[in-house]
């Protein structure tokens, strides 16, 4: 596939689920994220983690995940969001104990579970790194509609050598695997720790 075809997917992409979000939610007083309660799918996937694990949703009953789409090799977008994630769980203190960050690449030709947890862990000890075969990856992008696209090395390059264009964006779920919100790339810090705070008090269990 032409690399500026495959961009202007991932534009088209990013376009949809903007008109997705501004069709079934607005931002309101309530949350500064986007609410997607209702609109996307609930927490469900079977993927390889660190050490020949299978990891599915029902490793992460009871926690609120914070769960994107990258790759290790990622030069800009994965690793501003996870240090801006982990900034996010030290904000979050005491309450941080019950929020898992995922990290689920698209690269699984390089990414290994293995690389990924070393990656994750670099930056956060409460990260999960997962991946899968090509065919499990793209369902579960599919699912979420993520779009991505791996570029073909450039002419002299290794055949390890290569660009991953990818969705950006943080899908929020509670800690019943509920989607609720999305975070865009351009939210701060401040903005989707508060609205995280909001979500843990609104669903914790009482006692």
């Amino acid at each position: 596939m032409n690399p500026s075809w495959a961009r202007r997917l991932i534009g088209a992409s990013l376009l949809c689920i903007a008109l997705l979000l501004a069709g079934c939610s607005e931002k309101s007083p309530d949350w500064t994220l986007y609410n997607v309660t209702g609109h996307l799918p609930d927490l469900k996937f079977t993927l390889q983690g660190a050490g020949n694990r299978t990891v599915t949703e029902r490793d992460l009953q009871g926690k609120t995940v914070l769960l994107f789409f990258g790759y290790a090799s990622c030069p800009d977008i994965c690793p501003t969001t996870m240090a801006q994630l982990s900034e996010v769980l030290q904000k979050l203190g005491d309450e941080a104990r019950d929020v898992r960050v995922v990290f689920i690449s698209v690269d699984p030709h390089r990414d290994t579970p293995d690389v990924l947890q070393a990656y994750v862990d670099a930056f956060n000890n409460q990260a999960i790194g997962l991946t899968g075969n090509e065919a499990q990856v793209a369902d579960l992008a599919r699912h979420y509609r993520v779009a991505y696209q791996i570029e073909k090395p450039k002419p002299g390059d290794s055949a390890e050598t290569y660009n991953v264009t990818h969705s950006r964006g943080v899908f929020v779920f509670d800690n019943r695997g509920k989607a609720r919100l999305l975070a865009s790339d351009t939210e701060n810090v401040d903005a989707v720790t508060a609205d995280l705070r909001k979500l843990i008090d609104a669903t914790r269990k009482p006692g």
